[in-house]
């Protein structure tokens, strides 16, 4: 959690340095540090404890002495300093996803906008499309970004919840009064944003439970303490909910905090058409008041005539049907993958060597790693030309005779330009192992241009169509596009479709990943790791794909290196 802390708070000095006019040598190393940080395996509080910050690639003396003062603080001095300087109101508005520093300051010197509501009465005065460079479209989408802005509120990406949660559930199971613990809620199902944190705890003495809970270091400000509940800021100003139940309740209780509402509606409706009656205490026959169940899930859906499912499943979507008629998907497990199909290095915009994330992967169990640098006219990502594939490919070849059996596929990430062609010429893409296109240029385009581009690029030799709608959570919305057209084209084509582990991109999204698998499209999970520590992301991507009803079977990547080669030698089928 602190990583992410601390590159929010170098993203937005470079946001308020761009906004001020400093060139982009200097607000580009404050992102270059802030990504590098995001990304460590490792935790920031631990490496500023022993005084290495500037051993982090991009963190010099300046920028360190500003981490060290944020962490020792909770606040930014430098921050704080620089903001003030700025118009009132841009900082506001430089939280509406799609709204960038330039734009923001565009904004505000052309039409005195400095804070949300002026903007909005701006859009709807159709002033902004006046502005050059603008136009009607990028009204439309600064409305809709608002929009977003409104609904998410200060919900987090399950990036941000799951390892505080685990965190918390990890330091309070060493408490000699807690016989059992789990985060509930949405954290538990996976979903992609989290409001509170919620965490369910069993124990026979809930009093000294929750003095441990609110003696834990994190904690900044309790919020509300009580016989059964209690809340707590942390010092980041994320609150987390702690409950305590009885234990032969917990399994009641988990089944009922873990939701989802729908879920639990179905689920109730179904225990008082059996004559019982279900709460988060237990279950219970409605006549006679005998408890059935409530110590676990389990005996909870047994006695309900239903098998156990997994939490992903659990949102009111055709799962307890499922689960009564015994098709229950058997969903993939991270320990199912082989390998990850879309990783980069210090040969593009990555920060490990070759050697670096091949042994990262040797060191989660892989048989393969595809490295997947950017092509060449991604120029803000140091794409390769032809020259330099050669001689990656020539370095790949000698690691690959050093770490065997293990083997790093020569893939690539290759951009889909204007036209829909492929960046590389036809000779070049045939030396690659393996080939994800991608979309990062011209996302505003419209749904049938973008569509076309789409199609036309699976024309060409692709592999895997990497965060198909290259949506970021709480930032930017996917691009507009035909998914049933894709999708089509991708099943005829034989493309594997990307769910990407980014905790900010889990591109596809749950539903998208369902219908894939539903059409028989194959799947590739994947984290997009631009440094080693970066493959832990995969967990990620195992959870939307498991909210997605998907199995083993439906992944490329669970497939053994020999099984996977076999599969990307294949001969493409016509278009």
């Amino acid at each position: 959690m602190r990583n992410r802390q601390v590159a929010r708070l170098l993203d937005s000095i470079a946001d308020a340095l761009e906004i001020r006019g400093e060139g982009r040598f200097r607000t580009n190393a404050y992102r270059e540090a802030a990504r590098n940080i995001e990304n460590l395996p490792g935790d920031i509080e631990e490496i500023w404890r022993e005084e290495k910050l500037e051993d982090i690639p991009g963190v010099g003396k300046s920028i360190a002495s500003k981490i060290s003062q944020y962490l020792e603080s909770g606040h930014s001095l430098y921050l704080e300093e620089i903001s003030r300087a700025l118009p009132t109101g841009l900082t506001e508005i430089l939280g509406i996803p799609g709204l960038g520093p330039k734009k923001a300051r565009i904004l505000h010197d052309r039409l005195g906008v400095s804070s949300v509501e002026e903007l909005v009465a701006a859009a709807q005065r159709h002033e902004i499309q006046k502005i050059k460079g603008m136009g009607a479209k990028s009204e439309a989408n600064i409305l809709k970004g608002i929009e977003r802005f409104r609904q998410s509120g200060k919900r987090l990406l399950l990036g941000e919840a799951w390892p505080l949660a685990d965190q918390v559930a990890r330091m309070l199971s060493e408490c000699p009064w807690i016989s059992a613990i789990s985060p509930a809620g949405s954290i538990r199902r996976r979903a992609e944003t989290i409001g509170d944190i919620d965490v369910l705890a069993a124990s026979s003495e809930p009093e000294k439970a929750m003095d441990a809970f609110l003696s834990l270091s994190i904690v900044r400000e309790v919020l509300m303490k009580g016989p059964t509940k209690s809340s707590i800021l942390t010092g980041e100003g994320l609150q987390i909910d702690l409950r305590v139940v009885a234990p032969d309740s917990y399994g009641a209780a988990l089944q009922y905090f873990t939701g989802s509402k729908s879920h639990n509606v179905e689920l109730r409706g179904i225990a008082i058409s059996k004559g019982l009656k279900l709460n988060e205490y237990g279950l219970f026959r409605i006549d006679s008041g005998a408890r059935l169940a409530g110590r676990n899930e389990e005996e909870i859906y047994e006695a309900l005539g239903l098998a156990w499912m997994p939490p992903e499943l659990r949102e009111s979507r055709g799962e307890l049907e499922a689960a009564a008629e015994g098709r229950l998907p058997d969903l993939v497990e991270i320990g199912d993958l082989r390998g990850d199909l879309h990783s980069h290095t210090d040969w593009s915009d990555g920060r490990d060597s070759l050697e670096e994330m091949a042994r990262a992967a040797i060191a989660h169990g892989y048989q393969y790693l595809a490295i997947t640098d950017h092509s060449h006219s991604l120029g803000v990502a140091h794409g390769l030309d032809a020259r330099r594939v050669r001689e990656q490919g020539e370095q790949i070849e000698s690691l690959n005779k050093k770490l065997a059996p293990f083997k790093l596929l020569h893939g690539c990430e290759v951009e889909i330009l204007n036209d829909g062609h492929l960046d590389y010429p036809d000779e070049l893409l045939a030396s690659f192992d393996l080939i994800g296109a991608s979309l990062h240029l011209g996302m505003g385009q419209s749904s049938e241009k973008i569509t076309r581009r789409i199609l036309t690029a699976f024309r060409s030799r692709v592999d895997i169509l990497n965060h198909p709608t290259g949506r970021l959570l709480n930032q930017r919305p996917p691009f507009e596009v035909d998914l049933a057209a894709v999708f089509a084209a991708a099943r005829k084509r034989g493309i594997a479709l990307e769910v990407n582990g980014q905790p900010s991109r889990l591109d596809l999204k749950d539903i998208d990943a369902r219908r894939a698998r539903d059409l028989g499209i194959p799947l590739a999970l994947d984290t997009d790791s631009h440094q080693s520590g970066g493959l832990d992301a995969m967990r990620y991507a195992v959870a939307t794909a498991r909210r997605g009803w998907v199995e083993k079977k439906d992944v490329i990547n669970t497939l053994d290196l020999d099984q996977l080669l076999q599969y990307l030698g294949r001969e493409r089928k016509a278009a």
